[in-house]
C-alpha cells in the first residue's frame, strides 16, 4: 500500500488520523505539563515558606527558652555559679561564656580565657540590652570548629531583681532541634537553600562569612511571581500573629535570580525585642528543576500515547476503508480491461452506492459508445461525400482562376497590342491610298508607321513587365499611379494634374492592381479618343471607409449610352470593377468632356501593414 496521500486516499486518512492524535497529544501534553509545572511550582514555593515558617517558629521557641533560663537566675549569685547552672541546664550548647558588666569574661568553656576584655566585642554591647544573635569569632577563628549555614550565636543580658544588668551571657547554638528538612536544605557540599537570620534593617547577622554584617542584596524582580498576591499570610505557628510576607523572586547583584522566602522570628515574653528574620533563598532553576522534569515527562507520556492512539487509528482507518480499496481495484481492473463490469459489494453504505453509481455510469458509457461508433461510421462516410465535393468545387475554383487569369489577358492585350495593331492597320490602310494618290508623301508615312509598330513593341513589353513585376504591391498605389501618369503626360504632352491622399496613396493589396489597370486603361482612353487639353487625377480617403478615384478630362466626349461592337475598354472596365466589388461611374456627353469615377470600400487595418513599415523606416 502506498503511503502518499497524493495517490491513496488511504494514505491520506491515516496520515489525517496520525496528525490529529499527535497534535491534540502535544497540545494536551503542553497544557498538562504547563498545569502540572505551575502547581508543582506553587507546592515548592509554598513548602519553602512553611519551612521558613517552622524555622522561625524554632529558633524563637529556642531564644525564649535561653531568655528565660537567663531570667531564672536574678539572684546575686556569684557568676561562675550561674555559669554552672547554665551549662547543666543547656548541656547541647556547643561552647558558653559569662562576662561582667564591665566586659571581662568571668567563666567560659575554653574558648574565651579568663579575664579576657570583650567590651568592644558586638555581642556584649548587643547582649546588654537586648538578645542579640550573630556569629562570634575568637582571633578570626570559628568557635566550633566546624560551623554550618545554619549555625549561630546568640547572647543574653543577666539582669537582677531591680531590672540591672550585671553581666552578659554567650552561647552557641547547636540548632539540633531544627527540622529533618532544614538539615537537608544545608547538607551537603551544594545547598539547595541558604539560611540567613536578618536583623530589622535587612542586615545578616547569622549567615555565610561573605554576607555578615551587610545588607540583603536581593532585588525583586519583575513579571509573573510563584503566587500572585500582594498580601501577606499569617505564621502558621500563630495564624493570630504577625504575617509572612508571600515568597518572591528577587536578583541578585551578580544577576541570579532566587527565590526569597522570610518568616519572622518571635521571641517570647519580649516579643518586641529582637525583630529578626529568618530567610531562606533558592535558585531559581532549584526551584523550576522538579517542576521542568514533571512537564517534560508528562510531554513524553503524551507523545507516547498520541503515538499508540495514531497507530490505532490507523489500522482502524485501514480496516474501514477496505471496501473502499477494493472498489478501487475494481474501477482499476475495468479500466484495463480485464474485467466487464465493476464488482459491487454487499450493503447499504456509501461504498456500494458509489460502486452501483459507478457500474451503471458504466453501462451507459458503454452503450454511448456503441451509438458513438455507429456515429462515427456515418461521419466518415458524410466526410468522405464532402471531400469529394471539396475537391470538385477546388477544381471549379482553379478553373475560375485559369478564367480571370485570361480575361486579364486578354485586357492587356487589348490596352496594348490591339490598339497598336490597330494603329499599324490605320497606317497600312493610309500607305495604300498614298501609293495610289500621292507617292510622294510616302516616305514620311512609312516613318510614322515604323514610330507606331515601335510603340506598339514598347507597350507589350511594358505590359510584359506588369506582368511579371507587381509595382502597386511595392510601392502603394499612390507612388505606381503617379509615375504611370507622369509618363503619360510626357508622351502625350497635355497638362495634367494629379492628387493624393497620404493615406489613399498607401493602399497596396490584390485590389490595388486592378484599380492601377483601370486607371491606365482610362488614361490610354483619352490618349486616343478624347483630343483633350487636361486631364485631372485625384486619389482619395472618404469616410475613412472608401477609396475613391476619379479621372477627368476636357475631351470631345462621348455618349454613353451608345454600344461600339468590337470596342472592349469600358466593358473590361466594368468586368474589374466587379471583380473588385467596386463602384464604376462613368459621365460623359459629346463636347463636354468624360468623368470615371471608382468607388471601393476599404477597412482602417487594411492600411496599419504599410503604416508600420513608414514608421519603422
Amino acid at each position: 500500500m502506498t503511503i502518499d496521500p497524493r495517490r491513496s486516499l488511504v494514505a491520506g486518512l491515516i496520515w489525517l488520523v496520525v496528525a490529529l492524535a499527535l497534535s491534540f497529544a502535544c497540545a494536551a501534553s503542553l497544557w498538562a505539563g504547563r498545569v502540572a509545572r505551575e502547581i508543582v511550582v506553587q507546592q515548592h514555593v509554598r513548602r519553602l515558606l512553611l519551612e521558613t515558617d517552622q524555622l522561625g517558629s524554632d529558633l524563637g521557641q529556642a531564644v525564649s527558652a535561653r531568655m528565660a533560663a537567663a531570667r531564672s537566675v536574678r539572684t546575686a549569685t556569684p557568676l561562675e555559679r550561674i555559669f554552672a547552672v547554665l551549662v547543666a541546664q543547656y548541656p547541647d550548647q556547643g561552647w558558653i561564656a559569662l562576662a561582667d558588666e564591665t566586659g571581662t569574661v568571668i567563666a567560659g568553656d575554653g574558648s574565651f580565657p579568663a579575664g579576657t576584655s570583650v567590651v568592644a566585642a558586638p555581642w556584649f554591647s548587643g547582649g546588654r540590652e537586648r538578645p542579640w544573635i550573630g556569629i562570634i569569632d575568637a582571633g578570626g577563628d570559628s568557635l566550633t570548629g566546624n560551623r554550618s549555614p545554619l549555625l549561630g550565636d546568640l547572647s543574653l543580658p543577666l539582669r537582677d531583681a531591680a531590672g540591672r544588668t550585671f553581666g552578659v551571657v554567650a552561647t552557641h547554638l547547636t540548632w539540633r532541634w531544627a527540622t529533618g528538612d532544614l538539615l537537608r536544605l544545608s547538607a551537603g557540599p551544594e545547598p539547595s537553600a541558604q539560611t540567613l537570620i536578618l536583623d530589622a534593617d535587612d542586615r545578616v547577622m547569622v549567615g555565610p562569612k561573605a554576607l555578615l554584617n551587610r545588607r540583603w542584596q536581593g532585588i525583586p524582580t519583575r513579571g509573573p511571581q510563584p503566587i500572585e498576591t500582594a498580601e501577606v499570610v499569617p505564621a502558621a505557628h500563630d495564624p493570630t500573629g504577625p504575617a509572612v510576607h508571600v515568597p518572591r523572586f528577587e536578583s541578585l547583584p551578580g544577576g541570579q535570580p532566587v527565590l526569597v522566602a522570610r518568616s519572622p522570628v518571635l521571641v517570647e515574653p519580649d516579643t518586641a525585642a529582637p525583630g529578626w528574620q529568618v530567610q531562606l533563598s533558592e535558585p531559581k532553576e532549584r526551584v523550576y528543576q522538579r517542576a521542568d522534569a514533571l512537564a517534560v515527562r508528562i510531554l513524553w507520556i503524551s507523545v507516547c500515547l498520541g503515538a499508540a492512539t495514531a497507530l490505532i487509528g490507523a489500522l482502524g482507518a485501514r480496516h474501514l476503508t477496505n471496501r473502499l480499496r477494493r472498489l478501487t481495484r475494481s474501477a482499476a481492473s475495468v479500466g484495463r480491461n480485464e474485467i466487464e463490469r465493476i464488482e459491487v459489494p454487499h450493503g447499504r453504505d456509501e461504498v456500494a452506492q458509489l460502486a452501483g453509481a459507478f457500474a451503471k455510469v458504466l453501462d451507459d458509457l458503454r452503450s454511448e459508445r456503441s451509438e458513438l461508433l455507429a456515429l462515427s461510421g456515418e461521419l466518415e462516410r458524410r466526410v468522405a461525400v464532402r471531400t469529394r465535393e471539396v475537391v470538385r468545387l477546388a477544381e471549379e475554383s482553379r478553373y475560375a482562376a485559369i478564367v480571370r487569369e485570361r480575361l486579364n489577358i486578354a485586357r492587356d492585350l487589348h490596352d496594348t497590342l490591339a490598339h497598336s495593331m490597330m494603329a499599324m492597320l490605320s497606317e497600312i490602310r493610309l500607305l495604300r491610298k498614298l501609293q495610289a494618290h500621292d507617292p510622294a508623301s510616302l516616305p514620311d508615312e512609312l516613318a510614322r508607321a515604323e514610330e507606331v509598330a515601335h510603340s506598339g513593341l514598347n507597350e507589350a513589353r511594358t505590359a510584359i513587365a506588369q506582368m511579371r513585376l507587381n509595382a502597386v504591391r511595392d510601392t502603394g498605389l499612390g507612388p505606381a499611379l503617379a509615375k504611370a501618369f507622369d509618363r503619360f503626360i510626357d508622351r502625350t504632352g497635355l497638362i495634367g494634374e494629379f492628387a493624393s491622399d497620404s493615406e489613399a496613396a498607401r493602399f497596396g493589396d490584390e485590389r490595388a492592381e486592378t484599380l492601377f489597370r483601370m486607371a491606365e486603361e482610362a488614361l490610354r482612353n483619352i490618349e486616343r479618343h478624347a483630343m483633350a487639353s487636361r486631364v485631372t487625377v485625384s486619389l482619395s480617403i472618404k469616410n475613412e471607409t472608401h477609396l475613391c478615384l476619379q479621372i477627368d478630362d476636357d475631351g470631345i466626349g462621348f455618349d454613353t449610352g451608345l454600344s461600339r461592337p468590337g470596342h472592349f475598354g469600358l466593358l473590361g472596365l466594368r468586368e474589374q470593377s466587379q471583380l473588385i466589388d467596386a463602384e464604376l461611374h462613368i459621365r460623359s456627353a459629346p463636347n463636354e468632356g468624360a468623368t470615371l469615377s471608382v468607388t471601393l470600400r476599404i477597412a482602417p487595418e487594411v492600411l496599419w501593414p504599410l503604416d508600420a513599415a513608414a514608421h519603422s523606416t
